[in-house]
């Protein structure tokens, strides 16, 4: 098994095709550094707040008002925690998450984690199917069934 690292010999980093592509002039300073990520993590923000998350929240506060807004809140730090130790493992390996537990995983616990991501991904869809449906009808009175249709009426 090779080790894991910039420097690692017959490693493949994950994306190869866009693997270290945001160039960071050596020697900068620290603002001109930080723009260079500001654009890539704009990208990244914007694609975490989807559409379907927003009509959750359109949906869950419409319901539960103000004492939903703790729950989200939390939600939110969670997953920017959780992006965040994401990304440094991305950066000190060049590696996705998957491949190293893929890697550092045996055979059946590795099957096991990719049937519970599976099952993540088709909650996480349900989940902006409802919420997308919920807050169509509130919005402008579209029938739930029709607004969860993905595929048209």
């Amino acid at each position: 098994m090779a080790t894991a690292g910039r420097g690692a010999v017959g490693v493949r980093p994950s994306l190869p095709e866009s693997h270290a592509t945001v160039r960071v002039p050596e020697g900068a300073p620290a603002w001109r550094k930080f723009l260079a990520y500001f654009g890539p993590g704009l990208l990244i923000a914007v694609g975490y707040m989807d559409p379907g998350n927003w009509a959750t929240d359109l949906a869950g506060g419409a319901r539960f008002g103000y004492l939903l807004l703790s729950v989200v809140l939390l939600s939110n730090f969670i997953a920017m925690l959780l992006q965040h130790l994401a990304l440094k493992l991305g950066i000190v390996t060049g590696r996705d998450l998957a491949q190293l537990c893929r890697e550092h995983s045996s055979k059946r616990w590795a099957i096991t984690q990719w049937l519970l991501a599976e099952v993540a991904i088709a909650a996480c869809d349900l989940a902006e199917v409802i919420g997308s449906a919920v807050a169509l009808n509130l919005l402008f009175g579209l029938p739930v069934v029709i607004g969860g249709d993905r595929h048209g009426a």
